[in-house]
């Protein structure tokens, strides 16, 4: 496979396809970290459009355990089954789950397998996949088979830094680590997804919510799916630049501001700094 360059529809900074291509030759894992929004989850979309190659995804849940990734067994169906006197219940196969691991090992060609947001599980989640994702292969004790990978998945695990991940983890890993993107690239992300739309309101945009992130206290700074969201809105709305650069401190909360800022308290963070602005400069206006 040719090394992968970000796609038409994901704009990929050089350093995360250093990355992507380095976890791909080293056959290890490839583990992204970074602040919600910033496009963790997507990026295995990207790399298995890029490569051609299936994507199965794994998304883990607090309540997630290792095993469910290999298989499932069901016992209790199996109990049932056989005081019905059913004849399924001859073959223990028939009651077995495969988990997302089997399917991957099982894929005839390549996959990306998507380990999505593996710090919502158990500490131990991690290291009870180690050998598996080591060796590539696991045995089913019903049946008495292993499961050995054809070809070796292309494995990309979220983190959102819930929890530390454990050592003996992170040494099997490829890490990288995707910073918030800069003015530019967060330009380039957004004629990606509104191309033709006006560089002054982009421009007034993009300076109101990096402002917006610069703000000291706010419990969720608004990320770049929001963004996005929100010049969406004002598109939709038909709101031009001329209203966001507007001055008048009463008028500090963006319009639409309910698709930037998700909590009451950042809501309420900025209706004080608007009514201080107002005490502090009168009408705020330029020259005023």
């Amino acid at each position: 496979m040719g090394r992968f360059e970000g796609t038409q529809d994901y704009v990929a900074t050089e350093d995360l396809k250093v990355a992507v291509n380095a976890a791909i030759a080293l056959e290890r894992p490839l583990l992204i970290k970074g602040e919600p929004g910033t496009g963790k989850t997507v990026l295995a979309y990207e790399v298995a459009k890029a490569m051609g190659a299936p994507l199965l995804t794994w998304h883990i849940k607090s309540t997630t355990k290792a095993q469910q990734g290999l298989y499932e067994y069901d016992a209790v169906t199996r109990l049932r089954d056989s005081q019905l006197g059913e004849e399924r219940v001859k073959d223990v196969k028939n009651y077995i789950k495969k988990g997302k691991l089997w399917e991957a090992f099982e894929a005839p060609a390549r996959p990306v397998l998507l380990i999505d947001e593996i710090d919502k599980a158990d500490i131990e989640f991690p290291n009870d996949l180690l050998q598996e994702l080591d060796r590539m292969e696991f045995y089913v004790y019903e049946t008495g088979e292993t499961i050995k990978a054809a070809v070796r998945p292309v494995v990309i695990i979220t983190s959102n830094n819930e929890k530390e991940l454990p050592d003996a983890f992170l040494r099997r890993c490829f890490f990288h680590y995707i910073r918030f993107p800069d003015e530019a690239t967060m330009q380039a992300i957004v004629d990606v997804h509104f191309p033709g739309i006006k560089a002054k309101l982009v421009g007034e945009a993009l300076r109101i919510f990096y402002d917006m992130r610069k703000v000291p206290g706010l419990k969720k700074k608004p990320s770049t799916s929001e963004l996005l969201d929100w010049l969406k809105l004002l598109l939709v709305e038909d709101i031009d630049e001329a209203v966001l650069r507007e001055k008048d401190p009463t008028k500090l909360i963006p319009p639409l501001h309910g698709a930037l800022l998700k909590n009451e308290q950042d809501v309420h963070l900025f209706e004080r700094l608007a009514f201080l602005a107002r005490r502090e400069g009168g009408s705020g206006r330029p020259g005023a």
